[in-house]
């Protein structure tokens, strides 16, 4: 089965970075898709993510386009379903779009939010994908949940092509939620390390199969930092080394059932920025992807 990979994009607004043309670079490197996370409040200077992808979409042709999750409570669901409908059709059909219960606390708190229990993140996950496919494939439709509602609401047009949803998710709920209802799953490397992340690939596989969904349709994909070269430790988050040794921990991963792997380039030994992280970016295309290729061939 083949292998895709996808390149972080730091939504990253200082007077040296240049996110869009990081993904335009991704794109002529190879790459499947490019993504990048929702964290609106912060002291460090960034994009609002929808904003930054819409023109990394307009300046792109080829390479997918993920939310690497959008955090569910910041925005209105039928809004971000419109939202959504809108840039996958002016992309070409290149949007994945990433979801998550919101990881932060402290932002719904500076945002002036609600601080949804985590009980009502994984709920309210639910409710906007209901909402989102429900505006996006019926005419004057009603939902009614315990935090999100919609009456008779209409969204024109309809997506031409299926939106497909990948849930970043890690609890028990929300992995039961995830393979009854999502496309795909996405973890993080840092959150859910192999020795975990194959139990709970189990868990979202077995929840989709009692859904009566094929759990073969699911894309599972792995989220990790990386940094090939020698001499640097990434942690539990990462992985670090050599070309050879990198491939073979990502194949691993791999071979584990993770067949779509995000990567995040990080360049400890060099100067933090753009020119680290493209460097970074052309031994992945260059030295990384094709080892892991021909060791899953």
């Amino acid at each position: 089965m083949y292998t895709t990979f996808g390149l972080s994009i730091p939504a990253s607004a200082g007077p040296h970075d240049d996110p869009v043309a990081e993904a335009v670079r991704a794109e002529r490197l190879g790459f499947d898709f490019v993504s990048t996370s929702d964290h609106p409040c912060g002291t460090d200077p960034t994009f609002e993510t929808w904003t930054l992808l819409t023109w990394i979409a307009a300046a792109t042709s080829r390479i997918s386009i993920a939310t690497r999750v959008l955090g569910v409570p910041y925005r209105p669901p039928a809004m971000v379903a419109k939202m959504a409908e809108s840039l996958h059709r002016l992309s070409g059909g290149r949007l994945i779009l990433g979801l998550g219960g919101g990881y932060s606390d402290a932002e719904f708190r500076a945002f002036g939010l609600p601080v949804p229990s985590a009980r009502e993140k994984v709920d309210g996950l639910e409710e906007a994908v209901r909402i989102a496919r429900g505006l996006w494939s019926q005419r004057s439709f009603t939902f009614q949940g315990e935090l999100y509602q919609v009456e008779a609401a209409d969204l024109e047009p309809k997506p031409v092509r299926p939106i497909p949803i990948w849930m970043g998710t890690f609890g028990p709920r929300a992995l039961e939620l995830t393979g009854r209802l999502a496309d795909g799953w996405i973890p993080s490397l840092g959150f859910a390390p192999p020795e975990r992340a194959a139990g709970m690939r189990e868990r979202v596989l077995a929840s989709a199969e009692a859904a009566g969904r094929d759990p073969a349709e699911l894309t599972c994909a792995y989220h990790l930092r990386v940094y090939v070269g020698e001499g640097h430790d990434l942690g539990p988050g990462g992985v670090a080394g050599p070309p050879e040794a990198v491939a073979e921990r990502l194949a691993g991963f791999a071979r584990l059932g993770f067949r779509t792997l995000s990567l995040a380039p990080e360049d400890p030994e060099g100067p933090e920025g753009a020119d680290a992280r493209t460097r970074q970016a052309e031994r992945l295309a260059g030295e990384v992807i094709p080892l892991v290729r021909a060791m899953l061939s």
